[in-house]
């Protein structure tokens, strides 16, 4: 019994070993940064993909209060408004859903827009 536990052991150490950079390179998520700066986003287009975080930076140099309204998204997708930030802070979202996602500024709403698209993992 103890050569069979060490055969089988064996075999699952290897297979495990094989195994890990396939499965995590198709499912490890990303942060990607959106500067925020006086009057408008950057970029003001972005793709993504689901489960990936999407991180809002506040520019050093920005001197406005801005936010980050979500105005439409997927169905099934909890809209999202944090308190107006500034220079230097950030807020963050993972998004989940794949579809389109709109966001403004509620203080610069003409000018301040942007869109995420966020697409399933090949």
């Amino acid at each position: 019994m103890t050569v069979r536990r060490a055969a089988i052991l064996t075999l699952g150490a290897a297979a495990l070993a094989a195994a890990p950079p396939v499965a995590l390179a198709a499912t490890r998520a990303k942060t990607r940064t959106v500067s925020v700066n006086d009057n408008y986003y950057g970029p003001s287009k972005l793709i993504v993909h689901v489960g990936d975080t999407v991180r809002w930076r506040w520019s050093q140099d920005a001197t406005d209060v801005h936010d980050v309204d979500l105005k439409s998204a997927p169905k099934g997708v909890r809209k999202f408004q944090p308190d107006p930030l500034a220079a230097g802070q950030t807020f963050s979202r993972r998004l989940t859903r794949p579809g389109t996602y709109r966001i403004i500024c509620t203080f610069h709403e003409s000018e301040m827009r942007m869109t995420i698209t966020v697409k399933r993992r090949p």
